[in-house]
């Protein structure tokens, strides 16, 4: 089997109001900062319909400017079955929404992972930060952070690795 490339990524937490844009905008941001070459498609949903339409979280935008990257003209939208077809990567935020992801998609639960999990190995929820203060956003900003540095290595070297005709344990 040989190594397909990921060219499109879904970022996926409850409401899509604070985690998803954020991972939305601050993976953007890591990919075009490490000059790729290549262009990948990214997005991020809810699982659940409650803030369609809505701009992400006021506290999620300012962490967000805080360090350079403008996710202010986001919108909230929910996941579609078309997503899991349309997506080679759907990174759920915590454990919670990946299982309501397996459940809405049984047939793609291969492309469904923890978004910590399968960035840098750390089987550890992205927090929702909802009824927190901005300390708990600048938390959760840096986990993103470093887990889309670490995505964006992995996906790199991803490309790069020679097609051997056997499957790879790298993604």
């Amino acid at each position: 089997m040989s190594i397909t490339p990921i060219n499109s990524i879904l970022f996926v937490c409850l409401g899509n109001i604070c985690r998803s844009p954020l991972a939305e905008g601050v993976f953007r941001a890591v990919w075009v900062e490490r000059g790729s070459g290549r262009d990948i498609r990214l997005d991020s949903a809810a699982t659940s319909g409650w803030e369609v339409g809505s701009p992400p979280d006021p506290r999620s935008i300012a962490v967000a400017m805080r360090h350079g990257i403008d996710i202010s003209g986001q919108r909230a939208r929910k996941i579609t079955p078309q997503d899991f077809s349309r997506f080679d990567l759907v990174l759920g935020m915590d454990r919670s929404v990946v299982a309501d992801l397996k459940a809405l998609a049984p047939a793609a639960r291969d492309r469904v992972r923890l978004f910590l999990e399968f960035a840098h190995g750390q089987a550890r929820d992205v927090p929702d930060p909802y009824y927190d203060g901005p300390e708990a956003f600048a938390e959760v900003y840096r986990m993103i952070r470093e887990a889309s540095e670490a995505l964006a290595t992995r996906l790199a070297a991803r490309a790069s690795a020679p097609d051997s005709g056997q499957a790879s344990s790298t993604i």
